[in-house]
């Protein structure tokens, strides 16, 4: 991408912004990030939901640590491209993959159409990852949700 200087000579962006770590045009010293890596504010959306999964899954895992010993629980992005089932969801929010010989069972939830069902609130991201993390977990044992976790229904 070019762009023209007042001077009227072509400039590439690329090398300009490309360049390594430079005095800013005022002198004050060198730019960096405003914040530290380990600050909340600093960690990516991606960080966040791993996070709220863990949490759920640490919750959940107080109570049925027995049961829950072999299961891995994971984070992807988008769930697979499938076609679609006749008057089913075409979204899917997560999945639970059983037991298969040499693969332990799996909890998978998916975080952009999560977040997307969110509708951006916090408060109703952390719900949901708690309510799909209940029922898959749910699904799982063959118990219902509300005996999984007492406070499903709130």
């Amino acid at each position: 991408m070019a762009l023209r200087t007042a001077d009227g000579k072509l400039d590439d962006v690329r090398s300009r912004v490309a360049g390594a770590r430079r005095r800013d045009r005022h002198g004050r010293g060198l730019r960096g990030p405003l914040t530290p890596p380990e600050a909340p504010v600093s960690r990516t959306r991606a960080e966040r939901f791993q996070d709220l999964v863990r949490d759920e899954v640490r919750r959940l895992g107080q109570r049925w640590s027995r049961e829950l010993a072999g299961v891995e629980f994971a984070v992807e992005e988008v769930p697979p491209v499938q076609a679609w089932a006749d008057g089913a969801d075409p979204v899917v929010l997560s999945h639970t993959r059983t037991a298969e010989p040499g693969r332990p069972p799996r909890v998978v939830v998916y975080r952009r159409p999560v977040e997307a069902r969110s509708g951006g609130d916090e408060r109703d991201l952390a719900r949901l990852v708690r309510d799909l993390v209940v029922e898959e977990v749910a699904e799982l044992l063959g118990l219902s949700p509300e005996s999984v976790d007492p406070t499903y229904e709130d």
